[in-house]
C-alpha cells in the first residue's frame, strides 16, 4: 500500500489516473453523490485524503450512474471495502422542497444541474456496488447515514422507515464526521480482520443477532412505526445517549435482528484537526469538469476554523453529525491555510468567510472536565447558558486580529452564522466583527420572535434579539458604517400558529426588518422538530404541540414573513381575517394599502386556522 501521489494532484477517479500513480488496484473505493471537489469542506475528499496519508490507495467515484453496474467497475474491485455517501446533503432534502416538489438545481453538481444523484442515494449506491462487486464489504456514512441510523420518520414517505443500515444491506454504518472510525476500520481490515467482527468502534452501527451486554434497548422499529408515543420514547432515550463521554450503546430490534449503535467517537483534538488541513488538497474541482460547481464557488476562498455546535436547535442536524463539542483549529493552522490560499492564481485578497457552523463559537469549551464527562444536555445554551460553559472571546478575537494582519489579506469577512445570544459575553469579538468583518450584511438566525415558538425551537427569545439589534445599529452608527442585519426566519415550524406568525410579522415591521428568503420548515431525519412534527408532542415534556400541516396554512405563514411584498397582500388579508386581527391591517400593509378586508368566507376548518374573536386586551 505505497502512496505514489504527486503533491496537490487530485485523487484517482478512473483507471488511467490510477495507473499514472502506478496503482493497479485500490484499497478503498469512495462513492459519493457530490461532484469531486478536492477541498476539505467536502466530506468525501477529506476522508479520502486522510486514508491516503495513512498509506492506503483510494479512488473517488463521484456521481456515478447508479443504474449502470459498469459505471462502478472502472477502477476495479477494492481490496478492503467501498465507502458510500449521498454527499454533503441528505439526498431527499437535496432533491425535494418542503412542498415535496422536485428542485431544479443541485449546488454540488457541475452546472448546478439536478438529477445527477438518486433518491435515497445511500441505498441506491450500496445496491449498485453490491451488484458490481459480489462480496465486497460496504460501509455507509455521511449526513444521510448519520441522521437515518435509527428507525426514523421520513417526510417524503410520510411514515417511519427502518434504519438505513437495514434498508441498504450495508455491512457497517459510520456516523458523525468519521475520521477516527474510518481510519481504524481500514487499518484493521488491512491487517486481516473481517468486517463482520468489527463491533467495538465508536461512531459505528451494525446488525447482530443479539444486543451486547449493557446496551440500552429502544422501542423496536415495529413499535415506533405503529405508535407515536413509542416513537417519542425512543427519540428521548436516544437523545440522552449522544455524548461521546458518557453515552451508552443503543440497541433497537428490526425484525429478527438488533440494530446496535455504539457511542459517538471522541471529538478530534486540536492537533488531529490541524493535521487534516495540512493534507495535500488541490483546493479545486477535478480538472475533468467543464462547468462551475456552485457549492465550490461559494467556499473556494473561505476558511473553516472549527466544527461542532452546542446550540442544540430543535430543527438543526449539525449537532447530530458534527457533535456538541467545539473542535477548533490552532491559529497557526488557519494562518498556514491562508498562506497557501494567497498563492491561488485567482485569489485577490478577499477571504469570504472564516468560521464554522456558528462563527463565534470558535475556541469555546466546557470549563469542567468532570461535568462534561457526565453531561447529557442537548444544548449548552437552552434553556439558559450552562454555568460550565467557557464563553471568553479571547481566542476568537485573536484569530480575527491575526488573520486580518496577513499581508495578502485585503478583506476578511465572517459570513457564517452568528449566535447573538453569545455576543453580550464577547465584547471584543463583537466590536472587531462590526469594525472589520461585516461585508455590509450580517447573518443571524432568530428563526422566530414568538416566545412560545422559540422555546419549542430551543432558541433565545425575542428580547435578546431586540437587544442585539439595537446594539448592532448603535455600534454601526458610531463607526459610521452602513451595515444591516440579514435575519433568517422559519415558517410553519412545529408550535407556530397563524396568530404567532402575525406577531412575528408585526415584530419585523416595528423593527424595520425585511426577510428576503423564508425557510419553510422541512422535517429532516433525526431532528427534534421532526419528531414533534410526526407525533404532535414534545418527546421531553409530552406536551401537545400544534403542527402546521395544510398547504394553505403553510402558504399564509410564509406570506406573513414576506409582508413587504405586494404579491403577499391577499394572503395577509386572509390570515388576518381568519385570526380576527383586522386591527393589524394598516401596520402590516401600510396606510396606503389598508383597504377594508373582504367579507369573510366560510372557514376552511384547518386546525389552528378557524376565525375567532380577538380576546380583550390582545394587541
Amino acid at each position: 500500500m505505497k502512496s505514489a501521489e504527486k503533491k496537490n494532484e487530485c485523487l484517482p477517479t478512473c483507471r488511467s489516473e490510477m495507473e499514472r500513480r502506478g496503482w493497479y488496484e485500490l484499497d478503498v473505493l469512495f462513492v459519493t453523490g457530490d461532484a469531486y471537489v478536492d477541498h476539505p469542506a467536502f466530506g468525501t475528499p477529506l476522508l479520502a485524503r486522510l486514508l491516503e496519508a495513512e498509506g492506503f490507495r483510494v479512488g473517488i467515484l463521484a456521481q456515478p450512474d447508479w443504474r449502470d453496474p459498469e459505471a462502478f467497475r472502472g477502477m476495479g474491485r477494492p481490496l478492503l471495502f467501498a465507502a458510500i455517501s449521498s454527499g454533503a446533503m441528505d439526498s431527499m432534502v437535496n432533491r425535494y422542497t418542503a412542498a415535496r416538489k422536485v428542485r431544479n438545481n443541485d449546488a454540488y453538481t457541475p452546472g448546478g444541474k439536478a438529477g445527477r444523484r438518486p433518491d435515497r442515494a445511500v441505498i441506491a449506491y450500496t445496491a449498485a456496488v453490491k451488484g458490481a462487486f459480489k462480496g465486497v464489504p460496504t460501509v455507509i456514512g455521511g449526513i444521510e447515514a448519520s441522521l437515518r441510523r435509527l428507525a426514523h420518520y421520513d417526510y417524503w414517505d410520510d411514515k417511519v422507515r427502518r434504519s438505513v443500515l437495514v434498508d441498504s444491506k450495508a455491512d457497517l454504518l459510520l456516523f458523525g464526521m468519521a475520521e477516527s472510525a474510518l481510519t481504524a476500520l481500514a487499518k484493521r481490515l488491512s491487517e486481516g480482520e473481517t468486517i463482520d467482527t468489527v463491533r467495538d468502534l465508536p461512531g459505528t452501527a451494525y446488525l447482530a443477532a443479539e444486543a451486547p451486554t449493557g446496551a440500552m434497548h429502544l422501542p423496536s422499529y415495529e413499535e415506533v412505526a405503529a405508535d407515536p408515543l413509542a416513537y417519542n420514547r425512543a427519540f428521548r432515550l436516544a437523545a440522552e445517549q449522544t455524548s461521546p463521554f458518557c453515552g451508552r450503546t443503543l440497541a433497537q430490534i428490526h425484525g429478527t435482528r438488533h440494530l446496535v449503535v455504539n457511542p459517538p467517537a471522541a471529538p478530534l483534538t486540536e492537533e488531529q484537526l490541524d493535521r487534516l488541513y495540512t493534507l495535500p488538497f488541490s483546493k479545486r474541482p477535478h480538472p475533468g469538469y467543464t462547468e462551475p460547481i456552485p457549492a465550490y464557488e461559494q467556499i473556494r476562498f473561505s476558511v473553516t476554523s472549527h466544527r461542532g455546535c452546542f446550540g442544540g436547535c430543535a430543527f438543526c442536524s449539525i449537532t447530530h453529525h458534527q457533535g456538541k463539542t467545539i473542535q477548533s483549529r490552532s491559529i497557526a493552522s488557519v494562518l498556514d491555510e491562508i498562506d497557501r490560499l494567497s498563492r491561488h492564481p485567482e485569489f485577490r485578497g478577499t477571504i469570504t468567510d472564516v468560521g464554522g457552523p456558528t462563527a463565534n463559537m470558535y475556541g469555546l469549551s466546557c470549563s469542567d472536565e468532570k461535568a462534561q464527562a457526565a453531561c447529557r444536555r442537548g444544548s449548552c445554551l437552552f434553556p439558559a447558558p450552562c454555568r460550565h460553559l467557557r464563553i471568553s472571546d479571547r481566542q476568537a478575537a485573536e484569530l480575527l486580529q491575526t488573520l486580518r494582519a496577513h499581508p495578502a489579506v485585503k478583506h476578511l469577512f465572517v459570513a457564517s452564522g452568528i449566535r447573538y445570544d453569545l455576543l453580550p459575553h464577547q465584547p471584543r469579538y463583537f466590536s472587531d466583527l462590526l469594525s472589520h468583518h461585516v461585508g455590509g450584511l450580517l447573518k443571524v438566525a432568530p428563526e422566530s420572535s414568538s416566545e412560545k415558538v422559540t422555546r419549542i425551537m430551543r432558541k433565545p427569545g425575542p428580547r435578546l434579539f431586540s437587544d442585539f439589534l439595537q446594539a448592532f445599529r448603535d455600534r454601526s452608527r458610531d463607526l459610521g458604517l452602513r451595515q444591516a442585519v440579514v435575519p433568517y426566519f422559519i415558517s410553519a415550524h412545529p408550535g407556530c400558529t397563524l396568530d404567532d406568525m402575525i406577531e412575528v410579522a408585526l415584530f419585523l415591521r416595528r423593527n424595520r426588518l425585511r426577510v428576503e428568503q423564508v425557510q419553510e420548515f422541512t422535517p429532516t431525519p433525526g431532528s427534534l422538530a421532526t419528531c414533534i412534527y410526526h407525533t404532535g408532542r414534545d418527546p421531553f415534556t409530552d406536551e401537545p404541540v400544534h403542527v402546521p400541516r395544510s398547504p394553505k396554512e403553510k402558504r399564509l405563514q410564509k406570506s406573513l414573513l414576506l409582508c413587504h411584498l405586494p404579491e403577499s397582500r391577499s394572503d395577509i388579508v386572509e390570515a388576518l381575517r381568519l385570526c380576527g386581527r383586522e386591527d393589524a391591517l394598516a401596520e402590516l400593509l401600510g396606510k396606503e394599502d389598508s383597504r377594508p378586508l373582504p367579507s369573510a368566507k366560510k372557514p376552511s376548518g384547518n386546525k389552528g386556522m378557524k376565525p375567532r374573536r380577538r380576546k380583550p386586551g390582545q394587541s
